[in-house]
């Protein structure tokens, strides 16, 4: 396809990093202080060289095919900072990374633009959402890691990544983290967990040869989109134990690709199997690996996003409903 100037803020790095694997020019706003939004390629990642970084006010000044919007700050704020009125009217696309809340029924999404297309990264949150009379897609989660990092499981441990889980206890699984630190040897890895005696955060481009050597993976998460964790350790063929909460079970079955449970007892009881079965652990993370090389696989995920650019580009997205914008984006 056409090769198209975009634009994106910098929310989520390893989403960043994944998303412009597709070849395009894409351009990410900076301020001097950095703030939130404002990092551009940030400094633990290495993104493709066509990812370049341009100070906010001069973005006005870029020649722009299409803006991509992944937060509520962006939507409702950023783009009136920075975008010129011409930019303004360019194709839009609204990426939804994350549950509905407060209420995970009864929330209307902030987008009510029969011309933009939302796009949600799990069919369950396409699912919980009121989308309203916003036209929808999902496009589902792949990763850029490391093509050499492999699982070798030698340290007898689990670990758990996740940024800032204390700061939403309850959503990221914080209690359960700690419940089940006190039974189980397991380790914290992302931003701020070296304030409960985590490791800290870890550079993404040495993340996952680090985190390859631990036995299993451990997401807490209640409420949560399906965690870049959980498949990027999938892809390193790491075992996976989980909560059995919204995405999950439609992506790991339970006792063959990896361990799902609502029951933190029954989740600490895998975990311990886990770390007494070495050969077992390399068994279930070869399954989990199948699943992420079939289902989230970077070459599909590449393939949707064009084809979502290509139709968003190509005319003004109309409201004709989740099914028929499905059809188009395959």
């Amino acid at each position: 396809m056409k090769r198209l100037k975009i634009l994106i803020w910098h929310v989520h790095g390893s989403y960043l990093n994944a998303i412009t694997r597709t070849e395009h020019d894409w351009y990410v706003p900076i301020r001097p202080e950095r703030s939130t939004g404002y990092i551009g390629r940030g400094t633990t990642f290495d993104l493709p060289d066509w990812v370049r970084e341009v100070p906010a006010e001069r973005v006005r000044d870029l020649d722009l095919d299409l803006v991509i919007f992944q937060s509520p700050q962006n939507w409702e704020r950023d783009q009136y900072d920075i975008l010129s009125d011409a930019q303004l009217r360019l194709p839009k696309i609204y990426l939804e990374h994350n549950v509905p809340r407060p209420h995970a029924v009864e929330t209307r999404h902030l987008v009510d633009d029969p011309n933009t297309l939302l796009v949600h990264v799990t069919r369950y949150n396409r699912l919980m959402w009121d989308n309203g009379r916003t036209p929808t897609t999902v496009i589902e989660h792949s990763v850029a890691i490391d093509p050499a990092a492999r699982y070798s499981g030698g340290v007898k441990r689990g670990i758990t990544i996740c940024n800032g889980m204390q700061r939403r206890p309850r959503i990221a699984g914080y209690d359960l983290f700690l419940a089940a630190r006190d039974q189980v040897p397991l380790d914290a890895a992302g931003m701020e967990t070296e304030a409960f005696g985590g490791l800290g955060d870890i550079p993404y481009r040495c993340l996952h040869r680090r985190i390859g050597a631990y036995r299993f993976l451990f997401s807490p998460m209640r409420y949560t989109s399906l965690p870049l964790a959980v498949i990027e350790a999938l892809t390193l063929g790491m075992p996976v134990v989980a909560l059995a909460t919204t995405e999950l079970p439609s992506v790991i079955r339970d006792g063959e690709s990896g361990f799902l449970s609502c029951d933190l007892d029954e989740l600490m009881e895998r975990m311990r199997f886990l770390l007494a079965h070495p050969d077992e652990a390399r068994r279930i993370g070869m399954r989990g690996r199948r699943i992420a090389h079939e289902r989230f696989g970077l070459e599909r995920f590449v393939r949707e996003w064009n084809a979502a650019f290509a139709l968003v580009t190509s005319r003004r997205v109309e409201p004709t409903g989740a099914a028929a914008l499905a059809g188009a984006l395959k």
